[in-house]
């Protein structure tokens, strides 16, 4: 009897050793993969805001992790969740179900995720267009402006009127760098053209989106251009023969004949970078705002219909402003009020720009 109980410990002991041989072993060969999780303020369409932050998720997988081989990042997302209690619920469930690291790129993502951020400091926030930081929560942005000035310059070669119309989401520094830079640009080659504005208090809204565009069509406006998160602005456009510029992808697709060039996003290459410091144990916060030259903003995708000599014109452009020298905010620039805001021969700090709360004069539609 004794025998046969020593024998069945030995049995047992064994069996304990090989299974935790071969869980170690499984550990070494397949290490817990890092989770990431991105918020989407809007629905994930084939165009768009969302869209470009798509692609940078997919190419998070895509560069980081090895066919055949265990994963090294497993991505999730959301898409249309809203800006406040929902997007903070949604935050520290992810970060109690091991999300390490989270995209928020929307503005009002920002104050949740410095809520949630508080709550979990093992846990890494990019707070994409948001401007507060902690230890754990960085932020990046891109000039978008500097592709608005360059639209501005396609938009006024093209319009015989000097009108251009322009829907817009909220009225944040972001959204004013892109309407006043864009009015410059058209005022540089058509010194009275006038950029008529329509607020929407909302960054994604079609059927709103639509409407803006016929009234601003109805007004007089023979460009569009807009800063919110559908096609619905290029949509009109096409069916009403107008041009329109392209804002986060290309978006020929849906107007070939309207298209008069795109203003594209592209965060492929900062989220993979993101994500990759993490698993190097190298990630810090800190603060990035990228243009044209470091790729975070491209210009180009020109429509069928736009003539050789304003390609070549923003082309040109595109290259001075990427190499730096050239910039958009330089005086003298003055507000709607009359106001000189950037004195003559001067240029506007990247403090001026980021707390913009002005509309520069040939901006028709007052701050909401």
């Amino acid at each position: 009897m004794y025998k046969n109980l020593k024998g069945q410990l030995l049995a047992v002991c064994y069996l304990l050793s090989f299974f935790t041989t071969a869980q170690a072993q499984s550990s070494a060969i397949a290490p817990t993969p890092l989770e990431v999780g991105f918020l989407y303020v809007a629905p994930l369409t084939d165009m768009g805001w969302v869209r470009q932050h798509e692609l940078g998720r997919q190419a998070i997988e895509q560069s980081l992790n090895t066919a055949g081989q265990a994963p090294r990042v497993k991505t999730r997302y959301v898409e249309n969740l809203a800006e406040g209690p929902d997007a903070e619920r949604l935050m520290r469930q992810w970060a109690r179900e091991g999300v390490k690291l989270i995209f928020a790129p929307s503005f009002g993502y920002m104050e949740p995720v410095m809520r949630v951020a508080q709550e979990f400091p093992d846990v890494r926030f990019e707070s994409i267009t948001g401007y507060k930081r902690a230890a754990n929560v960085a932020t990046a942005n891109a000039r978008y402006y500097e592709g608005r000035y360059l639209a501005g310059v396609a938009a006024g070669m093209v319009s015989r009127n000097g009108v251009a119309g322009y829907v817009a989401g909220y009225p944040i520094p972001e959204v004013l760098q892109g309407i006043n830079a864009f009015t410059l640009g058209m005022r540089s080659v058509h010194p009275q053209a006038v950029v008529k504005v329509i607020w929407l208090q909302a960054w994604f809204d079609p059927a709103r989106e639509r409407d803006a565009a016929m009234t601003l069509l109805d007004q007089g406006a023979e460009v569009l251009a807009f800063h919110t998160g559908s096609t619905a602005v290029m949509a009109a456009a096409q069916t009403r023969g107008a041009w329109a510029v392209a804002y986060h992808s290309d978006m020929r697709a849906i107007a070939p004949d309207a298209q008069l060039l795109a203003v594209e996003h592209d965060w492929r290459a900062y989220d993979v970078s993101r994500v990759k410091a993490v698993l190097e144990g190298k990630w810090v916060s800190g603060n990035v705002w990228g243009g044209l030259r470091e790729g975070m903003i491209r210009v180009g995708s020109y429509g069928h219909r736009v003539p050789k000599a304003v390609q070549h014109k923003v082309d040109a452009m595109s290259k001075d402003m990427a190499s730096g020298k050239r910039q958009v905010f330089v005086g003298p620039v003055t507000d709607r009020e009359g106001k000189l805001r950037v004195p003559k021969g001067q240029a506007a700090t990247d403090a001026d720009i980021l707390n913009m709360n002005y509309l520069v004069q040939g901006v028709q539609g007052a701050l909401p």
